[in-house]
This record gives structure tokens, C-alpha cells and sequence, in this order.
């Protein structure tokens, strides 16, 4: 038997990341930027908890419990962490978004396995902040960046786009000066920060290029975006709606998440102008009642409120009107939750988030008078919640018999079925077989459930092509 030379394996300098995201879709977006910063380090994203070698947090600190249920999955991450140093495996834990921004050097007396801690407007220097850790320091880094994070965080790969699906999401627009008195975004995101137009373009062509075919941008207060346009003139939301229309490729626009106060005339008559525009608007107005919208510092009256739905209904009778809406606010007497009841039978709603009022630190709501008893809130939620869903169950009926283009995202549960989104933004259900994941085809509603409508293939329209490019 002749002797055999074994080499040794070839280990793999590639480590690991988890990212656990917690909240709302601007969360999503940027964990995907944050893998995009350490992907230039060496890591690569991960789904799998237990191989990771850096696990981070992207908090979220707008619902109740929200740093509590942090610290008890820190707790968890801190048995993992004991458990891979006595097999001599390094395992680095970071906390990073809202909750980081809102409690910064806590979280590191609190969970001593934490090692660094980065607020959302500086994770742009999440590699610096790394390398310090690794170093033996543990790091919080949550002051406001005076340079722009966009600037400098690197472009996503183009495979890694492709990866991420045809739908994608673009920040242009961050923080709220709206200050409502039951809202930490001012604290935890800052004052509102816009991108400016060329950087917003150019990241919105790098998606397209990379084979996405529906873009949402995102915001706390996306509607007060304002740049300079290449003409010199000041842009609202709804100029840059106008521009990014313009790329070629692009096959639909959604925005998220507005306010009353910003819808102007040119970002209403997009709605009519732009057939990538889809009919869907979430506009928030939280309350029916004038005097808890006035202790909210709304700065709105319900009238005006369903006087700009009117408007924006009347020039796109299509439009599906999605909102939040918080009961038991401190003060709210009966009157005032039927007054928000009756705003509701007058609007119609497609869809809507609703929830107890629950009490942030540090905000105005907190220190008022006259709070909801839990018992209340939870029977006026119930009733409420009851309301909205027979408005959306009312709505998908009215959606059966209507053909509509629909952009194919993903696999369905069933074989040869895939799942796209309405333009009124439900998942849509279809057996496929000839068409691929990006196509958009024409489809006709058959049915509609709880929370999803059923259809059938009728053709494939000729917004089909799909980017190819390597």
C-alpha cells in the first residue's frame, strides 16, 4: 500500500454575523447596511444563531417592554457566550438601534456580555467600533454623527442585492421635530435629517441594477423629506417621487411612514400622475378626538384630516388608506374613543395598526394626567381592533373579480404557487408555473382571506424583463 501525503484542511477567514432585528421596516433596512459595512471586514451574514461569531441586536424601543425583552434575550446571548469561551470560540455581542440609542452605557452594567453599543445614527463606524472591541474595550458609541453615515457606508455587492429579493427598501429621510407626546423617535433618531437627490437616485438605480423591481422609501416623517433638486429649487417627497419614476427599470414606488401636516399638493398629484406610484398611503392619525389629538400635539383636527383624504381620494379613487391608531391615551374618556370609532366608519380603512397607549420615559405623555385603567383600554381596543378588521375584511371582498399587474416576491406554500403583493399592498396568492420570481403578470382576484387574496394567471404583461446583469 503506497503512502498517502494528507494535507491539512483549508480553514475559511470568513466570519460569521447574526443580526436579530427587532420593530419597524427602517430596522430592516438597516441591518442590511450594517452587514453591508462588515461584509468589507470579512463577515458574512448568517441565519444561524449558533454559528455566528458577532450577534447583534437592531433594536427597537417604540412598543411597551421594549428594552426589558433586550436585555432578557441578552441574557440568553450571555449562556452562549460562557459556553463558547470554554471551547475557546470568540463571540462577540453588540446592541445596536433605538433601545442602544435610549439606555447607551446601561446596557453595558446591566449585561456585562455586551461589548459594544451603537446608536442608529453611527453605525457607519460599526467596523471602527468592532476592532475596538476586539481590542478589550467595551464601546458605546450613541452621540449624533456630525458626518453623513450614508456617505460613508460602502454599496451593497450586486449578488447581494439580487439575493435580497425584487422589493427593497431606501431610507431617504430620518427623525421627527413633530414631538407627539406618546413618541420616543425624536429622542432615540434625533431631529429630521433628509438625503440629499443624487445619493437617493444613485442608490435607487445600484437596487435596480441589482434586479429589484419595487422600491418602498422609508422614514419617521418620510413626507417631510426636502433636498435641492439638480434645478436649484427646493424638493418635497413628491418631486423626488417624479424623478425616481424616471429610471428605467423600475417597475413601482411605495412610501412609509407619513404625516397629515406634510401631505402638500405636488406629493398628492403624484398619486394621480404616476402609474408607479401604487394606490396605497399610510397616513397615521392615531385619534378621533380633537381634544386627545390637541394633548398629542398632533397639530391637526380629525376634520382635517378627513378633509386630505377626501382630497387624495377624489384625484385617486383607488387609493387604499392604511393608519395607527392608540387607545386608552391619557384623558381619553368614552366620548373621545367614540369620536375615533366614528373617524374610522368615515374613512374606511384597508388596513390599520392599533394598540394600548403604554408609557415611554422620558416623553410627555408619561408625566400627564388622568391615565387609562388597563381594563378599559383593552375593552376599547377589542372593540376598535373588531371595527378595523371588518373594514379590511370589507375591503379584499371589494378586491374579487379585479385583474391587476402583480410583481411576483417568493415562493407560495403550496407547488407551483409564488406570492406577490396587491398595489394595495396584500399578499396575493397565484399558481405560476410559467413565471419566475421578478416577473410581474396579469392576474385576476378569485378570492379573499383574512389576511390575503387568492388569484388566477390570466397573461404576462410586457413588464416581464428581468436584470440579468452579472
Amino acid at each position: 500500500m503506497s503512502e498517502q501525503t494528507l494535507s491539512p484542511p483549508v480553514m475559511s477567514n470568513t466570519r460569521k454575523v447574526f443580526v436579530k432585528t427587532y420593530g419597524c421596516q427602517m430596522n430592516v433596512y438597516d441591518s442590511e447596511r450594517m452587514t453591508d459595512a462588515l461584509s468589507k471586514d470579512g463577515y458574512e451574514a448568517t441565519d444561524v444563531l449558533e454559528e455566528a461569531d458577532l450577534i447583534l441586536l437592531n433594536t427597537c424601543h417604540i412598543r411597551e417592554k421594549a428594552a426589558e425583552k433586550v436585555y432578557s434575550e441578552l441574557g440568553r446571548l450571555r449562556d452562549m457566550k460562557k459556553a463558547r469561551a470554554k471551547d475557546g470560540r470568540e463571540m462577540v455581542i453588540g446592541v445596536t438601534g433605538c433601545v442602544a440609542q435610549a439606555e447607551g452605557k446601561e446596557i453595558l452594567r446591566r449585561a456585562p456580555a455586551v461589548d459594544l453599543v451603537i446608536g442608529p445614527q453611527t453605525y457607519h463606524r460599526l467596523p471602527d467600533v468592532l476592532r475596538r472591541a476586539k481590542g478589550g474595550e467595551r464601546v458605546v458609541e450613541t452621540d449624533y454623527a456630525i458626518e453623513d453615515k450614508f456617505e460613508h457606508l460602502p454599496a451593497p455587492e450586486k449578488a447581494k442585492t439580487r439575493a435580497r429579493g425584487v422589493t427593497a427598501f431606501l431610507t431617504v429621510q430620518e427623525g421627527c421635530d413633530k414631538f407627539c407626546t406618546f413618541c420616543v423617535v425624536p429622542y432615540t433618531r434625533g431631529s429630521e435629517v433628509s438625503r440629499p437627490v443624487s445619493q437617493i437616485v444613485a442608490e435607487a438605480e445600484r437596487l435596480i441594477d441589482g434586479g429589484v423591481r419595487e422600491i418602498t422609501l422609508l422614514g419617521q416623517n418620510v413626507n417631510a423629506w426636502h433636498g435641492l433638486g439638480p434645478d436649484g429649487a427646493e424638493w418635497g417627497l413628491g418631486d423626488l417621487l417624479y424623478r425616481l419614476a424616471e429610471i428605467e427599470g423600475l417597475a413601482r414606488l411605495r412610501y412609509t411612514t407619513s404625516h397629515p401636516r406634510d401631505m402638500d399638493d405636488r406629493l398628492v398629484e403624484a398619486h394621480r400622475d404616476l402609474p408607479k406610484l401604487m394606490p396605497y398611503l399610510h397616513l397615521p392619525v392615531q385619534s378621533g378626538s380633537d381634544r386627545i389629538l390637541k394633548a398629542m400635539n398632533r397639530r391637526h383636527t380629525a376634520a382635517e384630516y378627513i378633509a386630505l383624504i377626501e382630497r387624495i381620494r377624489a384625484i385617486q379613487p383607488e387609493l387604499a388608506i392604511s393608519g395607527d391608531f392608540i387607545v386608552g391615551f391619557p384623558g381619553e374618556t368614552d366620548q373621545d374613543f367614540e369620536d375615533t370609532m366614528r373617524l374610522i366608519e368615515t374613512v374606511g380603512y384597508a388596513q390599520a395598526f392599533s394598540f394600548k397607549y403604554s408609557i415611554r420615559p422620558g416623553t410627555p405623555g408619561a408625566e400627564m394626567d388622568g391615565h387609562v385603567a388597563e381594563d378599559v383600554k383593552s375593552e376599547r381596543l377589542e372593540r376598535l381592533q373588531a371595527l378595523l378588521f371588518r373594514q379590511q375584511r370589507e375591503f379584499a371582498r371589494t378586491c374579487i373579480g379585479k385583474e391587476i399587474d402583480l410583481l411576483l416576491e417568493k415562493p407560495g406554500r403550496m407547488p407551483g404557487q409564488l406570492v406577490g403583493r396587491s398595489p394595495w399592498l396584500q399578499p396575493v396568492n397565484v399558481d405560476a408555473k410559467a413565471s419566475e420570481i421578478g416577473d410581474i403578470i396579469r392576474v385576476r382576484i378569485t378570492d379573499a382571506g383574512p389576511n390575503s387574496l387568492f388569484a388566477e394567471a390570466i397573461e404576462v404583461t410586457g413588464l416581464t424583463a428581468r436584470s440579468t446583469t452579472a
